[in-house]
């Protein structure tokens, strides 16, 4: 089951920055559009799971949330969508990529343990798969706000390391509680706050979000990226540990190339191939210790020769 979340949670991610850079396109407002997407998703999660009676209203009261929401909503799409005006989408996943290595790096500084060799050569390689992987393809104009969008991916991903390590305490904490209402009423503070911010840097034209291009990318983003996606994520921290989900930033470029060659006849290189490649060898290496537990457990479940319960 963790596989399979993992697989489908790739899948949604991998098309998420091209859906934000094609409704900001369209003429979407950054952060007002963004704030309509987790407020709504949220609201919908939320209400949801209080009328199963699996979330109650003083969870949307808690500190615990609103700081999860302040760092891995608004704070990483924030700057996102922000930057997403000057940034391709594929640079943006580039630059989202280094969010592994922060969290190992918040995790050790945390824990005040020295990471070992095999966890920093999975970082450094799957990085650098990244960045081979979009080699061929990248095209960037180097402006003034284009250096500035970068740097302002690259402070989210801090939010979002932070938020990733803080997430897996608030889930500890609220061991009796879904991870689905905890997202959702993370989200809702995420959304408010994004709200909040556009309501003082942003001339909102509401229709702007009704055109075609904007609405669908609006409604995908909703359903996809947030309801089924963000869950996803949440229920793997609780159930692995903050770095391993956080991988999918290795595997949303590789995901966008083979969507472009597949759908829109874009070229897929040796070099690409090559990208691929490090990206799923830095994924192993940097979850190496957790897939030893697995096959350990696994192997420790099975019956001896003899047994035949």
């Amino acid at each position: 089951m963790v596989l399979f979340q993992y697989v489908v949670m790739c899948l949604i991610f991998g098309t998420t920055f091209l859906a934000i850079k094609v409704g900001i396109d369209a003429g979407a407002t950054p952060f007002f559009s963004a704030g309509v997407r987790f407020f709504l998703a949220g609201l919908i999660l939320f209400g949801w799971m209080f009328w199963k009676k699996k979330a109650n209203l003083r969870l949307l009261l808690g500190k615990e949330m609103f700081l999860t929401g302040f760092c891995l909503t608004f704070g990483v799409f924030a700057s996102l969508y922000w930057a997403e005006q000057y940034l391709s989408s594929g640079i943006a996943a580039i630059l989202s990529a280094t969010a592994p290595l922060m969290i190992l790096l918040l995790q050790s500084r945390i824990s005040r343990q020295k990471l070992n060799f095999t966890a920093w050569a999975g970082c450094i390689a799957g990085l650098a798969g990244v960045v081979i992987l979009l080699l061929p393809g990248l095209t960037v104009s180097f402006n003034k706000l284009w250096l500035i969008a970068c740097f302002v991916v690259l402070f989210g991903q801090i939010f979002y390391a932070s938020g990733t390590v803080y997430s897996r305490i608030v889930i500890q904490r609220f061991r009796e509680t879904s991870p689905i209402a905890l997202n959702a009423a993370q989200m809702m503070h995420g959304g408010l706050l994004l709200f909040l911010l556009s309501l003082f840097t942003e001339d909102v034209h509401i229709g702007t979000l009704f055109a075609p291009q904007a609405s669908l990318s609006l409604l995908y983003l909703i359903i996809a990226g947030s309801m089924m996606g963000h869950t996803i994520f949440y229920w793997l921290v609780s159930k692995t540990n903050p770095v391993f989900p956080s991988t999918w930033l290795y595997i949303s470029p590789l995901i966008s190339l083979c969507l472009g060659h597949f759908l829109y006849n874009e070229p897929l290189t040796l070099l690409s191939l090559f990208g691929g490649i490090a990206i799923i060898g830095g994924i192993i290496l940097v979850n190496l210790d957790n897939l030893k537990k697995v096959v350990n457990q696994r192997q420790r479940m099975l019956p001896t020769v003899g047994d035949h319960r």
